[in-house]
């Protein structure tokens, strides 16, 4: 597959998924860009490859970067942060603070989770519907995080954020519990 090929193939996939999240119809998309209904198809059927302006206008509309809507990545992306790469957004000098362990740019029901996983114990989960992201945190242990096949350890302090549209299990295959915040984001139906 050409590079052309793999960008008209991005682009139609993941303007399809951020339309869907958005819970926008052809119409609205194409009411909110500027860019037809007829281009949109053409664009989600792989058939056209728009110009940069056009993909500017999309995104813009979906409220997503143009990154995203370019993006090739194929399979089920994870983002670890290490702990000394958490944001401190507010402190005191009495010790208070607050810390942005983790972000996404999903929307949707939230949940939020509180885990504890003893040395040998595991927890397997099926895919959940397209658009579902979770996030983690793991506040003490190492979690062996596995999305689509593919192991991560996460240490404690790490932060972790993945679509979970496809099969996913979190492990504890160390001599330590692990305990670890989950927060589940849960794209709107319709």
């Amino acid at each position: 597959m050409s590079d052309l090929d793999q960008l008209t193939q991005s682009l139609a996939r993941n303007l399809k998924r951020w339309r869907g999240e958005r819970g926008f119809t052809l119409d609205a998309l194409a009411a909110r860009s500027g860019v037809s209904r007829g281009m949109i198809i053409q664009i989600e059927q792989a058939r056209t490859n728009p110009s940069v302006g056009t993909t500017v206008k999309l995104a813009d509309a979906l409220g997503v970067s143009i990154t995203t809507l370019l993006d090739y990545e194929q399979g089920p992306q994870v983002r670890i942060v290490p702990e000394d790469q958490a944001v401190r957004m507010w402190w005191t000098e009495g010790g208070s603070h607050t810390t942005l362990l983790v972000g996404t740019e999903a929307r949707g029901p939230l949940e939020l989770w509180s885990w504890r996983l003893m040395p040998g114990d595991g927890s397997a989960s099926d895919a959940h519907p397209p658009g579902t992201v979770e996030l983690l945190h793991v506040d003490a242990g190492e979690l062996t995080l596995v999305v689509d096949g593919v192991a991560h350890a996460m240490p404690a302090g790490t932060s972790a954020t993945f679509e979970s549209n496809v099969p996913h299990a979190y492990r504890n295959e160390g001599a330590e519990t692990v305990e670890m915040t989950m927060a589940v984001s849960i794209p709107p139906v319709g």
